[in-house]
């Protein structure tokens, strides 16, 4: 199992690209489920969680191949509709193949999902959708059994929570149904925007993807289409934070400006210089942070994918941070590994107070998720002396070579084999 080894009192300075983001290419690999014919798919990340998906896709009898930074798929012949255990229990992403899977063969047996540890996340809206469009949904010894013998039908879907999986994986179920789809208090995410705009190129009709109300008019004739990834705005607001939260200076590029509001604006409070291009962000630290009030939300709300992160920059800030966790509550497994690294934190329920310290002190830690890792090693960049990351598996689900764009930054990072103990 490997660690990262983070030397401390490091100033990042210099420019990364963005990465594709791994939230947008997921739910467009489970699409190419919904075409008979190769679906090529540009700027997708090589991430543990893009293998996983392309072995289950695999297992389903799709053939995937890549072409340098691109991913393509054809599931010209599809020689199951199962899901198994084995794949999908380690990623929540697998089941956006429930959808495509109803629409086309009209049957799915998908394992219910795993994922990071933190937090119970059902996949209860994900039912409900399928319900609404006319499929039978049975859970039987851990799978989810899904059967539209006579097809799916256009319903109209509200969903209780914004939730970006849910409205996903309808999204890909209803582009086959007979009739129109609406899907109201729809999340708008820019991954979903995304997935809309490559349904369309494959010929469906779908308007208002990204915004709260979502509409598809079903059963149109699809085909084989070619798309490329949005930028990865979590791995990009990662950097940048990084940049604020150690004096220094971080060019992103590659990345929709746009797309990063939310973060960009609570950098600012934090004393942080912000420059923003057409397709760039650039970042200059203060000589210490300013404390800083976060409360996440959906977006265009601030990212949970980056509550973790901010609260790292927290733990070294002048004052008192305020950090609340609206989306997941009890997103807080990181508290316990930067405490470790000396920062102040008192959890009361989904609220985090965090004492900011001129100074952490590197410590042996372990990462409990994918995001708790990259804060881990934000603080060890910030920290005095060494800091080691254990589990780092979990940052290589959504983190394309980070250890070697963090060098680039003039991070002196390192991956070392670490033994298992028994």
């Amino acid at each position: 199992m490997d660690k990262f080894v983070v030397q401390g009192e490091a100033t990042l300075t210099g420019s990364v690209e963005a990465a594709g983001a791994k939230n947008a290419a997921l739910p467009m690999m489970a699409a190419a489920l919904l075409v008979r014919g190769p679906v090529r798919l540009r700027r997708v990340p090589r991430l543990r969680d893009i293998t996983t998906l392309s072995r289950l896709l695999e297992r389903l009898g799709a053939q995937v191949h890549r072409e340098d930074d691109a991913l393509v798929l054809d599931a010209g012949t599809l020689s199951s509709t199962e899901a198994p255990y084995d794949l999908v229990k380690t990623m929540r992403a697998s089941i956006y193949v429930l959808g495509p899977l109803l629409a086309r063969e009209r049957r799915a047996r998908v394992s219910l999902p795993g994922g990071c540890a933190w937090g119970p996340r059902p996949v209860d809206l994900h039912l409900m959708g399928m319900e609404r469009l006319g499929a039978v949904i049975r859970i039987e010894e851990g799978y989810i059994l899904a059967e539209a013998p006579n097809g799916l039908h256009g319903a109209d879907i509200h969903l209780d929570i914004a939730s970006v999986g849910a409205t996903g994986n309808i999204l890909l179920a209803a582009v086959g149904a007979e009739g129109t789809t609406r899907i109201h208090n729809a999340a708008r995410e820019p991954e979903l925007a995304a997935l809309g705009g490559l349904l369309n190129a494959m010929g469906a009709r779908v308007t208002g993807a990204g915004s709260p109300e979502i509409t598809i008019e079903g059963s149109a004739a699809l085909h084989p289409a070619e798309a490329e990834v949005i930028p990865d705005r979590i791995e990009a607001g990662t950097f940048l934070v990084g940049g604020a939260m150690t004096r220094g200076d971080v060019t992103v590029t590659g990345c929709e400006p746009a797309h990063l509001t939310a973060l960009l604006a609570k950098l600012e409070e934090t004393g942080a210089q912000v420059t923003r291009g057409p397709d760039w962000v650039r970042v200059r630290g203060p000589r210490r942070p300013h404390a800083v009030t976060v409360t996440t939300d959906f977006y265009p709300g601030f990212p949970t994918d980056l509550q973790a992160q901010i609260m790292a920059l927290a733990a070294v800030a002048d004052g008192t941070s305020v950090v609340t966790e609206r989306v997941y509550a009890d997103r807080f497994t990181h508290v316990p590994e930067l405490e470790r690294l000396g920062a102040e934190i008192l959890l009361q329920g989904s609220r985090a107070v965090v004492e900011g310290k001129p100074r952490l002190s590197g410590a042996r830690v372990m990462a409990t998720d994918l995001r708790a890792s990259a804060a881990l090693i934000l603080a060890g960049l910030a920290a005095h002396g060494e800091t080691h990351v254990s589990r780092v598996y979990h940052i290589d689900r959504g983190y394309e070579r980070i250890e070697e764009k963090l060098a680039a930054l003039g991070a002196v990072v390192r991956r070392e084999d670490e033994p298992l103990v028994t």
